[in-house]
């Protein structure tokens, strides 16, 4: 397993994180199996995967919850929790609460990684700062983190007295708006930049061929239609694009033998920037065909080449890193 120290911190973070949204929100990605998520959480930690992502919102706490009662005590230590607070929940009150509850859910004294998952737009930073810096004072967090967070949104936060050692962004093949402002600024200001979304939740894994067979859940991005239900950004989507993109993908990746999910993962590996890359697991398996990526060192013209299939695409999207929301209502900013 190879690692990288996460922005200023002293956190020595897998490249391949283990992400626990899957194995909490049956509501988004079904049943999960109890056991061979156990499994997969032990084996992962056997093999060196020590960074795990979670949030509270993800399956209304069940996640958190999840990961808690599946991570033995004796390999606590040997892990790098990360958790999320919602924007609504960080007032004063609702803040130190929200980390509390994390960390009962979580079933440990202390969250490695503390992140606030979007930029908040009723509270201010000078309201959120402070009582960051009192949780890791107190020892409930050892370090803070951002999510989601634009240029004008980090840059802000650090003028307003706030520190990060990370950063967790969208990005991949299909996604690629942060290489135009966020990744150059945290690579300036060494902040770690966590991917989550790699796969584009599916549509990188050779999953579906076609629009209508991907779950209503996951076609709500800009990628997709103003008119598909569930979307917001009230944009005309690049639906067409989209899909060639995704065929020129897959073409070449079986021309180089390999998965078409192994050489999204591992183009992402080898983006400049790239702390580690959040993959959700419900199987041994599955993981397994993740870890591909670390052993696939791309040639140069491949990862060329990929830039050059995927780059009429990163035009269309432009510079709002938000995938969900229009430039106007963009909350990365």
């Amino acid at each position: 397993m190879e690692y990288v120290l996460l922005g200023s911190s002293n956190l020595r973070a897998s490249v391949i994180a283990f992400g626990a949204w899957q194995i909490g929100d049956t509501s988004f990605w079904g049943k999960s199996d109890e056991k061979e998520v156990k499994e997969v959480i032990d084996y992962a930690i056997d093999i060196g995967v020590n960074l795990f992502d979670t949030a509270e919102m993800y399956g209304s706490g069940e996640s958190e919850t999840q990961l808690g009662r599946m991570i033995a005590k004796e390999k606590r230590s040997k892990i790098i929790i990360a958790t999320k607070v919602s924007p609504q929940n960080c007032t004063k009150e609702l803040l130190i609460r929200s980390c509390e509850e994390s960390l009962k859910r979580l079933n440990t004294d202390y969250i490695d990684l503390y992140q606030i998952h979007w930029p908040p737009k009723d509270v201010s930073f000078e309201e959120i700062i402070p009582i960051m810096k009192k949780l890791q004072e107190q020892g409930k967090i050892r370090f803070i983190g951002i999510s989601n967070f634009g240029i004008q949104n980090m840059q802000e936060w650090i003028e307003k007295g706030g520190t990060m050692v990370s950063n967790q962004i969208g990005y991949n093949l299909l996604f690629r708006s942060p290489e135009y402002e966020i990744i150059p600024f945290c690579r300036d200001n060494n902040i770690g930049v966590l991917v989550y979304m790699p796969l584009m939740q599916g549509l990188l894994a050779g999953c579906w061929s076609s629009v209508e067979e991907i779950p209503l859940l996951r076609r709500r991005t800009r990628h997709f239609s103003k008119n598909r239900p569930g979307t917001r950004h009230d944009e005309e989507g690049c639906e067409r694009l989209t899909i060639e993109t995704v065929q020129a993908i897959h073409a070449l990746s079986e021309h180089l033998e390999i998965p078409i999910a192994t050489l999204s993962l591992s183009w992402l590996k080898w983006q400049k920037g790239v702390s580690s890359i959040i993959v959700g697991c419900r199987s041994k398996k599955q993981l397994e065909s993740n870890l591909e990526a670390l052993l696939k060192p791309l040639d140069p013209e491949v990862l060329s080449l990929l830039n050059e299939i995927t780059y009429p695409l990163k035009r269309y999207m432009g510079k709002n890193a938000d995938m969900w929301e229009n430039e106007k209502n963009a909350r990365i900013r």
